[in-house]
C-alpha cells in the first residue's frame, strides 16, 4: 500500500537486513518505505544465496514476535549441543577429528527451554520475510528501484530514486551492505583489515543423523564449523540426514580445495571431522568469500543510522554476525518508539545517540572478541594450543562460566530489546 512520498522511515537495502527491519518498524506502526535495486522474486530464488544463518535462541525470539516464525519453523533446525574443540587434519599416517580437549554447550543446562539456536536456510528466512513485506499495510516496497542521492535537510531528508522518484523521510536507514555507499556518502569512516582466509561453504548429505549438534573445529588454517540442518523427507520419511559447512581455509590454498572434485572435496572435509557422520555426499553447490573486518567509527549521523552489514562485518568464528544485526534493528525499534511517544523528532541525533549507546559498545566487544579468538586459535603453535586447550577444558568444567558463554552464543547478553527478551 502506498501513502505518497512521505514516510517515517526510508530503508535503503532490502535484503534479510533490511527486511526484517522494515517489518520491525512497522510492528511499531511506522510508515516505512524499503528501497532495494534487486527484484523480489530473483531475491527468493534458491540460487540467489546458498548460504545458512545460525539464528541465535535470542534472534529468533524477534522472528516469533513478528509473526514469522510459523513459516520458518520447518525449515529451522534446533541447534541443542555446541561442541568445540581444537582439531587436525588426517594424513595419511594420522587420524583427523577433535582433540581429547572440548567445550562443551548442553542446551539443556539452560532455564529457558530454548534450543542454542536454529540453523536455518536463507532463502527460507527470505521467503518468510519478503511473503510479510507483502502483506504488511504500512510498508511500501519499492524494488527494483535504484537510489541516486540522498539529501538531508533539518526535519527530514529526501531519497531520489532512478526513475525520479522522491521519498521524504524522517529517517533513512541504511541496511546496504558492508560497502554502504549510504555509510561513504555520510563520511563515516570504518576499522577494517582483511583476513588472509577465504570462506568456503558448503551442504553435505551424510549417513548418520547429527542429532542437533554444532561442531566447531579449530584448525591450523582456521575455524571448521559443521552445522546441523533439517533432513529432507518424503512423506514423512527421511531420505538425507544434512549438515552445513562453514570452512575457513588459508586464502593461498582455498582456491586448490575449491578446485577439486566432489569426491576428493569431500575427502577433504572427512580429513577434518573425523568419520562419525558416516558417509558423505554433497547437496548442491560450493561458495566461497574473502574473509574481513569492518566496524563503523559511528552508526549515526544526522537523519541516519546503520544497521547490520553497513554498520559492522565480522568473522564467521562465533556464528554472530547476522544476530548483531537483529539486535541493531530491535534496538533501533525500541529506541524510536519510545522518542515517538515521547514527542521526539525520530530523526534527530539526540534520539539517534541513544541507539548509538546502546548498540555500538556491545558491538565492538563482540566484534573485537571475535577476531582475538582467530588470532589465538588460527596456528598451531604447539605453546598456545596447549594454552588454549587446557582453558576450554577448564571453562567445560566451570558451570556458571560454561552457562555465561551458551548465553553469549545465544545472543542473550547486554541489555535485550524487547522484542528479543525471554517469551512468556
Amino acid at each position: 500500500m502506498e501513502f505518497g512520498s512521505q514516510y517515517d522511515i526510508a530503508i535503503v537495502g532490502g535484503g534479510l537486513a533490511g527486511g526484517l527491519a522494515a517489518l520491525a518498524f512497522a510492528h511499531e506502526r511506522f510508515r516505512v518505505a524499503l528501497i532495494d535495486a534487486e527484484a523480489p522474486a530473483a531475491m527468493q530464488k534458491e540460487s540467489f544465496d546458498g548460504r545458512t544463518t545460525a539464528l541465535a535462541y535470542a534472534a529468533a525470539r524477534a522472528f516469533k514476535r513478528l509473526g514469522l516464525w510459523p513459516m520458518i519453523e520447518p525449515d529451522a533446525e534446533p541447534i541443542r549441543d555446541i561442541l568445540v574443540t581444537d582439531g587436525r587434519a588426517g594424513s595419511a599416517i594420522a587420524r583427523g577429528g577433535a582433540s581429547n580437549f572440548r567445550l562443551h554447550f548442553d542446551s539443556r543446562e539452560l532455564d529457558n527451554g530454548e534450543p542454542l539456536g536454529f540453523i536455518v536456510e536463507n532463502r527460507h528466512l527470505r521467503l518468510a520475510v519478503f511473503d510479510a513485506l507483502a502483506h504488511a499495510e504500512n510498508i511500501t516496497v519499492f524494488a527494483p528501484a535504484k537510489r541516486v542521492s540522498t539529501v538531508y535537510a533539518p526535519s527530514s531528508a529526501r531519497v531520489t530514486l532512478e526513475d525520479g522518484r522522491t521519498l521524504d523521510a524522517s529517517l533513512v536507514i541504511a541496511a546496504d551492505g558492508r560497502f554502504s555507499p549510504l555509510r561513504m556518502e555520510a563520511g563515516i569512516k570504518t576499522s577494517n583489515w582483511s583476513y588472509p582466509q577465504t570462506g568456503i561453504v558448503a551442504t553435505i548429505a551424510h549417513e548418520r543423523p547429527h542429532d542437533g549438534l554444532a561442531q566447531e573445529f579449530f584448525l591450523p588454517a582456521g575455524p571448521f564449523a559443521i552445522l546441523p540442518m533439517t533432513p529432507v523427507r518424503e512423506g514423512g520419511r527421511i531420505l538425507r540426514h544434512r549438515s552445513n559447512i562453514v570452512w575457513t581455509e588459508a586464502q593461498a590454498a582455498a582456491p586448490a580445495y575449491l578446485a577439486l572434485d566432489d569426491a576428493k572435496f569431500l575427502a577433504a572435509i572427512g580429513a577434518r571431522i573425523g568419520d562419525h557422520l558416516g558417509a558423505l555426499t554433497l547437496e548442491g553447490p560450493r561458495w566461497s568469500y574473502p574473509l574481513a573486518f569492518h566496524l563503523a567509527q559511528s552508526f549515526i549521523a544526522p537523519r541516519l543510522a546503520l544497521v547490520g552489514d553497513a554498520a559492522h562485518a565480522i568473522h564467521p568464528i562465533a556464528g554472530q554476525g547476522y544476530n548483531l544485526g537483529v539486535k541493531d534493528i530491535a534496538a533501533l525499534a525500541e529506541t524510536l518508539a519510545d522518542a515517538r511517544g515521547l514527542g521526539l523528532d525520530i530523526g534527530a541525533l539526540s534520539t539517534l545517540d541513544a541507539y548509538q549507546r546502546w548498540r555500538r559498545f556491545d558491538s565492538s566487544a563482540l566484534a573485537f572478541g571475535g577476531d582475538a579468538l582467530v588470532k589465538l586459535f588460527s596456528n598451531d603453535f604447539g605453546p598456545l594450543r596447549l594454552a588454549r586447550d587446557i582453558g576450554m577444558g577448564a571453562v567445560n568444567a566451570i558451570a556458571p562460566l560454561r552457562r555465561m558463554f551458551m548465553k553469549e552464543a545465544g545472543a542473550d547478553f547486554g541489555r535485550l530489546p524487547a522484542l528479543m527478551a525471554p517469551m512468556s
